[in-house]
């Protein structure tokens, strides 16, 4: 297949990227910044894009197969201290989902082999802040802003829907892996022997290993009967002072710090609900279909990782 990743040099789409090669598909990445693309295998082709339009790249969706867009400014900014949400970063934030998304859209239109499947990139933040209930995908979006930011994110690619397209999306977890920001974040403070629960502790981490995130994006292009949202988490979520026990057993340090939540509200605002309120989602539909999940156990996956 002729696959093009919007966003594909983050996290998820450099992994993602490198095993689809692997499997001997075609990949094209779309990159702002496409000098600086480097770790991605040589036979990939990476276009620049403006994320606003199809200038220099639209030519190429008459071959492509399947798109994944995981285009969107990162929730953690540049750098910690650019982690508050200011007014400028509320609308960076929703501003770079939906261009990224209308320039796709006008490109699929315009062309006259349209793709077989369009994957929507969203997260587990779509739901808000839940309780202790497990939830599927279809519990309804949250209220608060980075809810209603995924809620409008999701919507921005419907409209596929009423040509022909088969349209997935993807509402994704805490992602461990070796290089992700927010598993970085728990590390350091564990590496400083500071590490423990956050606030309460009660609250609900629905994650996922990168390993898994890549086989679902892969498995959920390739299964034609997968159509709507997914939750992209293993099918264990755990508590947060669960988390912090697990991980301070791996990296063998205590997990005995407290973190209080008026602090962590005082220092990241907003963004704090990520770390103090939680989800405890069910990857119900993905198990239907028959996904398996290699790291189901967050031990293992933890040990994999680190």
């Amino acid at each position: 297949m002729n696959i093009l990743i919007s966003g594909g040099s983050g996290l998820v789409g450099s992994a993602l990227t490198k095993e689809l090669v692997k499997d001997g598909h075609r990949v094209f990445v779309l990159s702002r910044s496409p000098n600086k693309v480097t770790d991605l295998p040589e036979n990939v082709k990476v276009l620049g894009w403006d994320a606003k339009s199809a200038t220099g790249w639209g030519n190429v969706m008459d071959e492509i197969d399947a798109v994944v867009n995981l285009a969107g400014s990162p929730l953690n900014g540049n750098s910690p201290l650019d982690i508050r949400l200011s007014k400028k970063r509320k609308k960076l934030l929703l501003d770079s989902r939906l261009n990224a998304s209308h320039a796709l859209i006008e490109c699929i239109r315009k062309t006259e082999k349209k793709p077989k499947v369009f994957i929507q990139a969203s997260a587990v933040g779509y739901y808000g802040p839940l309780g202790n209930e497990v939830v599927d995908e279809s519990q309804p979006a949250g209220d608060d802003f980075l809810a209603q930011v995924q809620y409008k994110s999701e919507r921005s690619t419907e409209a596929l829907e009423e040509i022909g397209v088969r349209r997935v999306v993807i509402r994704t977890g805490l992602v461990l892996a070796k290089n992700a920001d927010a598993l970085g974040y728990f590390i350091l403070q564990f590496s400083l022997f500071a590490g423990g629960r956050m606030g309460s502790g009660e609250q609900y981490y629905s994650w996922i290993h990168i390993n898994d995130e890549v086989a679902a994006i892969k498995f959920l292009i390739e299964n034609e009967s997968a159509v709507g949202p997914f939750n992209l988490v293993a099918p264990n979520p755990v508590k947060n002072k669960e988390f912090a026990k697990a991980l301070g057993k791996v990296m063998k340090r205590p997990a005995s710090f407290v973190i209080p939540a008026f602090l962590m509200r005082l220092v990241l605002g907003e963004v704090s609900t990520v770390v103090l309120d939680g989800q405890r989602l069910s990857p119900k539909k993905l198990e239907l279909l028959g996904f398996a999940f290699q790291y189901p156990e967050l031990k293992e996956a933890l040990e994999d990782v680190i």
